[in-house]
């Protein structure tokens, strides 16, 4: 009998290696920088993967000018001058505060600080005593303990709740000083993940954010995380979240891209369905996210997040063309999902990239075909 499965074992084996076989026949595969079948990325014009900034989804160029000049002169003006001119309801407000946050964050990762020396992210500690009024400063601090926590310390340790329960009274200091204001909300929103908010109560912080901004896409894909399986929802629950909120998305509203970003949150650890990428779920959640980035205003900061995602799925998906046509908007920043998961986005922005130019090649495709 032991014999009788052995070799039933071995039929099986042998069939699957046949299917990858007659898979890889037709399919793309990387292949070292220099061999003859390399397809090049330079020669669309992407930048080269010690280029690639991971800062950002997106450019924001007075951002980037503004952090410069702060981090270098250890000023805070800069940054406050900036998020006060900043439009408060928007999604670049949101944006700015976590570039702001996760920089001061950043340098005292660097420099912890000693005896004699002074920590980084001083700038900000600055900010909070001198004005401790401003709105956009209050903003800022409370996203950095927010970030402090997470970096720092294991959710569910003592040090971690220490830091979370700061971070929510900051929250709330901040909203007092901008009553209109969203974005202490919903820096909130990743306090309530970590301290495990009761679904009611996350419920009431969540119509705070909606009669503020009920179309902020930043404010919504903070809120799935929430609602995401691992955390404290479930498949189901996340996949309704999104679904609804793309259901009332007015006109140009990336919100219609919200079921991609579930999909993601839930995907397989091992995929033992065949084509799972070209599947209807899949299929129909790409569809959605790609009429989103296609009715959206060019200037929406959000654009560049679906666009990565695109990018992800597009490459799996083997829709080359489309992957190309996404690739040609966002390269050269690359700090959004899925790369920021990966301990080097750049690199591994540049794989799919690489795979993405290839596949197109493969398929007839050269820079002179590509729409520019």
């Amino acid at each position: 009998m032991e014999i009788l499965w052995v070799l039933m074992a071995l039929v099986m084996l042998g069939f699957v290696l046949l299917q990858i076989s007659r898979r890889r026949r037709g399919a793309v595969g990387l292949v070292e920088p220099g061999h003859p079948d390399a397809a090049d990325p330079a020669n669309y014009g992407f930048a080269r993967e010690e280029e690639l900034d991971i800062r950002m989804p997106g450019p924001d160029e007075d951002l980037l000018d503004v952090l410069d000049l702060v981090q270098r002169t250890q000023d805070y003006r800069g940054a406050q001058q900036l998020l006060a001119g900043t439009e408060a309801k928007g999604e670049r407000r949101w944006q700015r505060v976590q570039a702001f946050a996760g920089a001061a964050s950043l340098e005292l990762r660097q420099r912890p600080g000693g005896v004699g020396e002074t920590p980084g992210g001083q700038w900000l500690r600055v900010w909070r005593a001198e004005v401790p009024k401003d709105a956009g400063g209050a903003a800022v601090h409370a996203e950095f303990l927010v970030q402090q926590a997470w970096r720092t310390s294991t959710p569910g340790s003592d040090d971690f709740r220490i830091i979370m329960e700061e971070a929510k009274a900051a929250c709330g200091e901040a909203a007092l000083l901008a009553p209109g204001d969203p974005v202490p909300y919903i820096v909130e929103l990743s306090v309530a993940r970590g301290l495990g908010y009761p679904r009611e109560e996350f419920e009431q912080l969540w119509l705070k954010i909606l009669d503020r901004a009920p179309n902020h896409m930043g404010a919504h894909l903070a809120a799935l995380q929430y609602w995401c399986e691992k955390w404290h929802g479930s498949r189901e629950l996340a996949y309704s979240f999104a679904e609804a909120a793309a259901a009332r998305a007015p006109r140009g509203s990336l919100l219609a891209a919200m079921p991609l970003f579930a999909v993601f949150e839930h995907l397989p650890e091992v995929n033992l369905v065949s084509g799972f990428y070209q599947s209807e779920v899949v299929t129909k959640a790409v569809h959605g996210a790609l009429h989103a980035v296609h009715s959206a205003d060019r200037d929406d900061p959000m654009q560049a997040h679906v666009r990565h995602l695109l990018v992800f799925f597009l490459v799996r998906g083997e829709r080359w063309a489309e992957a190309m046509n996404q690739l040609m908007v966002i390269d050269r920043h690359v700090g959004a999902l899925p790369w920021t998961l990966s301990s080097d986005p750049a690199a591994e922005f540049a794989v799919y990239r690489a795979l993405a130019v290839a596949g197109y090649e493969a398929n007839g495709g050269s820079p002179a075909t590509l729409p520019h």
